[in-house]
């Protein structure tokens, strides 16, 4: 069992939203214990269906609990959203205002479709991700968590009994999230459409395209990657615009929230992954942006992430903006050997942002400056490079 970077309040009402089998439920009971709680599990059909029925129960049931209930937890509260409007009034009144309601969910779709009550700024939102490479701590191989991903009972399994594991995520994905929530009319062409988003993961996401070979429009593909983003499955990069001196790329990339779920879909889990492939160094591009949203979500950073390039086709591929301090251009290699030719793309965004700070992240053991006139690049362990973002380590290396 980990120990899990993300803050809980202890007295404050919360959203938890995170993806199937990040840990919701185990971090919840964990912190909260029993005593005192009153917990909800919605994924059981049984518990589902008497609150669907009468969500006006939970408020007789509170009621009549008095002092023995000090919390609420309403597990997976998409699939009953009712039940928002009684927690909602449970918050105004005097008699139960000193509840706590923790509401966690691996959808904001039913909720947003529904037009769901979600508190009115009443409760916090936060995330839970897959396990961090800090959280795995000892535990930690990348090549382990490039291949399988960091969901905590996939990396806890071995080698067939991952794959399996990971193979059954994303058929429970289509089956529960897509099929049950009719979250699309085609079920078809969404399955179909999901190897080929693996596939661009990490690259300008091209809707028109997508849509001609599976035969929908380009309307419809861009609904699908909204169903992924609202599902928690992945997320949009936005290109780096601020500045009108040069002509940038408009259009966003979309990464996928796990390296594993990101095989599964592409069915290369059976693949050997080789250091030097290609493959490896997309995913630890991906791995590393993901820890990056994470590390900035679990510690309150409010870091704002883009990438930047230009049509002449200069890249980098992670654009961070700090509050109040400098902006980092970080160009992410798998590499063990850093040379100047990776750092074109970001003496390229020297130009137009000079006082940035150029990084190159990647797999060498010590720092190494790269010199180019004015110019200095600094490649970094991809770990300092994450601890210098948290502000826990040198700035110069």
């Amino acid at each position: 069992m980990y120990s899990r970077s993300i803050s809980l309040p202890e007295r404050n009402s919360f959203f938890l939203f995170g993806p199937r089998l990040t840990g919701k439920s185990t971090l919840l009971r964990q912190a909260f214990g029993e005593k005192g709680v009153l917990f909800l599990d919605l994924l059981q059909p049984s518990v589902l269906q008497k609150y669907l029925a009468e969500p006006e129960a939970l408020q007789r049931e509170i009621e009549a609990a008095g002092d023995k209930v000090e919390r609420v937890v309403l597990d997976e509260v998409q699939r009953a959203p009712a039940l928002l409007d009684v927690a909602h009034h449970l918050m105004e009144s005097p008699s139960t205002r000193r509840l706590q309601f923790i509401m966690s969910g691996s959808s904001a779709r039913k909720l947003k479709r529904s037009k769901a009550n979600l508190l009115g700024g009443r409760a916090w939102s936060l995330e839970l991700f897959p396990l961090t490479h800090d959280e795995l701590g000892k535990d930690f191989v990348l090549e382990k968590a490039l291949s399988f991903g960091t969901l905590p009972r996939i990396y806890s399994s071995h080698g067939a009994e991952a794959e399996e594991g990971l193979r059954a995520y994303v058929e429970t994905y289509l089956t529960e999230e897509i099929k049950a929530e009719a979250l699309t009319r085609n079920l078809g062409a969404f399955i179909r459409f999901l190897p080929m988003a693996a596939a661009e993961s990490g690259r300008i996401v091209n809707a028109s395209n997508i849509g001609r070979e599976i035969g929908v429009s380009y309307k419809t593909i861009q609904e699908y990657f909204q169903i992924l983003e609202d599902t928690l499955l992945g997320f949009w990069l936005e290109p780096y615009a601020k500045s009108a001196r040069k002509r940038m790329a408009r259009h966003p990339k979309f990464y996928f929230f796990d390296t594993g779920v990101l095989r599964a879909l592409k069915k290369t889990l059976k693949a050997p992954l080789e250091r030097a492939s290609p493959e490896f160094g997309d995913l630890f591009e991906n791995f590393f942006i993901n820890e990056v949203r994470r590390l900035s979500s679990y510690r309150r950073l409010d870091l704002t992430l883009s990438y930047y390039r230009t049509e002449a086709g200069a890249e980098v591929d992670l654009i961070v903006q700090q509050p109040a301090k400098s902006w980092l251009a970080i160009e992410v290699k798998a590499t063990r050997r850093p040379s100047p030719s990776l750092c074109s793309g970001l003496l390229s965004f020297a130009e137009i942002m000079p006082k940035a700070e150029l990084l190159l992240a990647c797999g060498i053991d010590r720092p190494q400056l790269f010199r180019f006139g004015k110019q200095t690049v600094r490649a970094l362990p991809w770990l300092d490079c994450l601890k210098m973002l948290s502000g826990a380590g040198p700035r110069d290396a």
